[in-house]
């Protein structure tokens, strides 16, 4: 059974087409029209070995924070219904990546409760044009609606685009894990039987 999902969103502030394989080798093609951003998610793509395209226009006159924030909502949805009734995943993944002196934890639990965690101060604010608070903009409204648990926490940093880049590593090796099947698990992998 393919483990894919496409998802349209379209609303008066973006319009977002986004398609996962989460059996895939990290192929992705990424077009947001913010530069820091696609370099982001393309690192997501290519550390989870998810497929990933993310095509989105939209209303970066006013400033990236929709843009930002609904493409993680798009691929929240996607990875959701990409990983249908969850039987035989491993469900859990966790990592620390260090990128130069960064270096950042993320853990997952593909859970059914969206929820991010977030502990990762950034001195500077901006990383080029981009506002280095739309990093927990992205993670909350993917975690929310991807039915997560995402815990990400700096343990190093000073650098803001090493922090950043880290981070979405990070989740992209725990992601990578905890999606992957097990050929151990039988079922659902919950004592309640439903995640």
């Amino acid at each position: 059974m393919a483990r894919t999902a496409r998802v349209a969103r379209t609303t008066g502030e973006t319009d977002i087409l986004v398609e996962i394989d989460l059996d895939g080798t990290g192929k992705t093609d990424v077009t947001t029209g913010v530069g820091f951003f696609d370099h982001m998610l393309t690192a997501l793509g290519r550390h989870s070995l998810i497929d990933l395209t993310v095509h989105c226009k939209g209303d970066t006159w006013v400033d990236d924070h929709h843009t930002v924030e609904d493409v993680g909502i798009a691929l929240g949805q996607a990875l959701r219904d990409a990983l249908g009734d969850k039987a035989g995943i491993r469900r859990f993944g966790d990592v620390c990546v260090p990128l130069d002196e960064a270096l950042v934890l993320a853990a997952v639990d593909i859970s059914g409760r969206g929820e991010l965690y977030w502990d990762v101060p950034i001195g500077p604010d901006k990383v080029g044009t981009f506002d280095t608070e739309l990093g927990h903009e992205f993670f909350a409204g993917f975690a929310r609606d991807a039915g997560i648990t995402l815990h990400l926490r700096e343990i190093a940093g000073d650098n803001a685009h090493h922090i950043l880049e880290a981070t979405f590593k990070a989740c992209a090796r725990a992601l990578r894990s905890a999606v992957e099947p097990d050929p151990r698990v039988s079922g659902i992998p919950s004592t309640k039987g439903v995640l």
